[in-house]
């Protein structure tokens, strides 16, 4: 039955098949899945891959996708470093999430916590990458700093534009910063397929060439995938705890509002992670007429 590792039960040009799959993916327990179990797993999916048959029930070979899938590059088939991992989403972005907003007082603090969050999101986008896209130690440098500095300037630029304003927006500042930083992080650490363009494909999966416009949509993609699992948390945490923290029983110091905001932010992330990885299919398309001129040419010219 290991063909069943190619066969997935959830219809991935669906929403709803899309969300049944990386609800699994995503499991924050993955994130501690042990050596054997990777292992384990890899060894099915390459026997799938190799068409050399070994007995497995449905539910093993289909487990094993998913713990592969959760684990290992889609591309290079390497193993992917537990904080690059999907599943590492949750459970570190409820860390991340929780201090960042109770630290939006604290402009020095704020700050500091950008560059963890940061380099947090820098290498999530470098493990995530298009591994056929080569980028240079130079670039993912560049993408870094790019990425922290702007997280540093649209933090303190936001304070200030915001300054005698009402609270409630002052709580928002970190996720204005979040939106700037992902439009530097992701584009910056991805560079490399927006300068040579992604190589694009037939239905039958054969390669037609490479186009830069197929990056960018891709790209943009991510984009709004990962504002869609963190804004949520990064929007409504801080109208909650604007209510909550007129109630004396809330009033107990940094320590506890930074748990109290974990456990919303743990809450929120455990739906919206899977919801965001959802939105669009795992290879993106497009028409005919929406690839550069040249490389429609070259089609047409190798038809």
């Amino acid at each position: 039955m290991v063909e069943h590792v190619g066969r997935l039960p959830w219809d991935q040009s669906t929403f709803t098949g899309r969300l049944n799959y990386y609800a699994r993916v995503t499991d924050p327990r993955l994130m501690f899945a042990t050596d054997s179990m990777l292992n384990k797993a890899k060894e099915i999916v390459t026997a799938y891959q190799k068409d050399i048959s070994i007995h497995v029930s449905m539910e093993e070979a289909i487990r094993a996708r998913v713990i592969y899938d959760s684990a290992f590059h889609p591309d290079t088939g390497t193993k992917m470093n537990i904080l690059g991992r999907l599943s590492s989403q949750a459970t570190c972005g409820t860390l991340l999430v929780g201090v960042l907003l109770a630290f939006y007082r604290n402009m020095p603090q704020l700050i500091a916590m950008q560059f963890v969050v940061q380099s947090y999101a820098a290498n999530m986008n470098y493990t995530n990458r298009n591994a056929k896209s080569q980028i240079t130690r130079r670039e993912i440098a560049t993408a870094y700093v790019g990425a922290t500095t702007g997280a540093a300037l649209a933090s303190v630029g936001l304070n200030s534009l915001l300054k005698g304003a009402h609270t409630l927006l002052n709580r928002w500042i970190p996720c204005g910063a979040m939106v700037v930083t992902n439009l530097i992080n992701i584009p910056a650490m991805r560079q490399r397929e927006l300068i040579d363009g992604i190589i694009v494909t037939d239905k039958d999966g054969n390669p037609l060439g490479k186009s830069r416009k197929a990056a960018a949509k891709a790209i943009s993609q991510v984009f709004v995938s990962r504002i869609s699992f963190l804004g949520p948390s990064m929007v409504f945490i801080p109208t909650i705890m604007q209510t909550l923290e007129k109630w004396p029983f809330f009033k107990r110091g940094l320590a506890f509002s930074i748990f109290i905001q974990a456990v919303l932010s743990g809450v929120l992330l455990i739906v919206t992670v899977p919801t965001a990885c959802s939105l669009f299919p795992q290879q993106c398309s497009l028409r005919f007429d929406q690839l550069e001129g040249s490389l429609q040419e070259e089609i047409r010219n190798n038809s």
